[in-house]
């Protein structure tokens, strides 16, 4: 049809009043199945289309949401973000997705670009402080994942980084080693949990617990580069002359534990002869490795649809249910292949 439908001729065609009409479009309210069915039927048949953007200048909603991630080159990060962008484009929200490159300048400045675009709710994944909303200059709800927020009222969803590192830890000691957990400098919420869990293991299994229990690599290297390989050979002679084969390792990310066995066999070290790892997050990497890497699952597919639809929940809700809401941690689980 060439003329441009209202929302009044589509109310009246449908036989309802024009808020009937505007809360089946916003499927929000009451009415019968057979009211949005007969609603949905004439805007069908007449392809009425509404006009968003009056619609959101009106309602202060841009049914947008920003996501800030802090590496979409680590595929847990993109994966992550991948299957929470379907999520809400599957609810009529468009996403801006922000990478800060684990700048915290960088991710100051898209929070304010978000702010100015009218965005409805904010996705916060990982980052090395708590993320403090008072840095909004807006009410604006945000859901934090893998990064501990300050504020009651802000929704946190995280994998149980804590029971990771109990299992992980538990099998390289199972396995006879004694466990050496790498990680990179920086330190995240999830991180500090992975930590917490691999102390609490080694000393409840009677394992000793030394300062070079625990390796901190310099962030200054990207993963896979030379660099970072040759800073892991140095620490694995270190720990070769300190302790006898076969040395155990809890790599705090699969990328990580890919470049500590390239540096193994670059140090002639067997794989699971001389040397026991374990990963986490069940990248794709763990599974190209050789041997394929052994590994702790973080279920992504649930992160992502707790995340999005706590988020959604969120936007529509104007009561403060939010600050009486609990912690939504997602259980892990070891994947057994073949390095320990």
């Amino acid at each position: 049809m060439g003329k441009k439908m209202s929302i009044k001729e589509i109310a009246k065609l449908s036989g309802v009043s024009v808020s009937t009409v505007s809360r089946v479009i916003n499927d929000n309210g009451r009415f019968s199945e057979d009211t949005r069915q007969r609603v949905l039927k004439t805007i069908k048949k007449y392809n009425y289309q509404t006009n968003t953007l009056a619609k959101g200048l009106r309602m202060r909603r841009s049914n947008t949401i920003g996501i800030i991630v802090p590496d979409l080159s680590n595929t847990f990060f993109s994966s992550l973000v991948e299957k929470m962008e379907n999520q809400f484009f599957s609810k009529n929200y468009s996403t801006i997705i922000c990478d800060t490159g684990r700048n915290s300048d960088k991710e100051e400045a898209y929070i304010r670009m978000l702010e100015a675009k009218l965005t409805d709710g904010l996705i916060v994944i990982s980052g090395k402080k708590t993320f403090d909303t008072n840095i909004l200059s807006r009410p604006m709800p945000v859901v934090c994942i893998d990064r501990k927020p300050k504020g009651k009222k802000t929704l946190f969803v995280s994998s149980n980084h804590y029971q990771g590192a109990v299992i992980a830890t538990t099998e390289l000691l199972k396995a006879g080693t004694q466990p050496t957990l790498f990680k990179v400098s920086r330190n995240s919420s999830s991180i500090l949990d992975r930590i917490r869990g691999f102390k609490d293991t080694m000393k409840k299994m009677g394992a000793e617990l030394h300062n070079s229990s625990i390796i901190s690599l310099s962030s200054d290297y990207r993963a896979g580069s030379d660099d970072r390989r040759l800073e892991i050979r140095n620490k694995l002679r270190k720990l070769i002359n300190a302790d006898k084969l076969p040395l155990g390792i809890f790599a705090t990310s699969d990328t990580l534990a890919a470049d500590i066995m390239i540096a193994a066999r670059d140090l002639h070290l067997s794989i699971p002869g001389d040397l026991k790892i374990i990963g986490f997050d069940d990248a794709p990497i763990s599974r190209y490795c050789y041997p394929q890497l052994t590994t702790i699952r973080q279920d992504i597919s649930q992160i992502a649809s707790q995340a999005s639809q706590h988020l959604i929940n969120a936007i529509n809700n104007t009561d403060d249910d939010a600050e009486d809401s609990e912690d939504t941690i997602i259980d892990v689980q070891l994947v057994e292949r073949s390095t320990v």
